[in-house]
């Protein structure tokens, strides 16, 4: 009697063990998976900004160059 029931304890406790790996392998997956995501979302963040800067930058190195050479122009018909 005594063998039979620390067999159906082992049982038990194998199956316990077994449902929590599951849950765990589970938790593990998703933490993964929403690890990638803030990564991802992170990351087009960053590169979103720099692409603004870039942007910005472009349009006020071109706005200095046409007042220069309007400017250069103006004199050059005026003078």
């Amino acid at each position: 009697m005594r063998m039979r029931q620390s067999l159906a304890q082992f049982e038990e406790a194998f199956r316990e063990e077994a449902a929590e790996s599951i849950e765990r392998r589970e938790r593990l997956r998703k933490q993964a998976v929403h690890r990638a995501r803030s990564r991802r979302v992170e990351r087009r963040r960053k590169e979103g900004k720099l692409r603004f800067t870039l942007l910005a930058l472009s349009i006020i190195v071109t706005a200095v160059i046409v007042t220069i050479v309007m400017f250069e122009t103006l004199a050059m018909i005026a003078g």
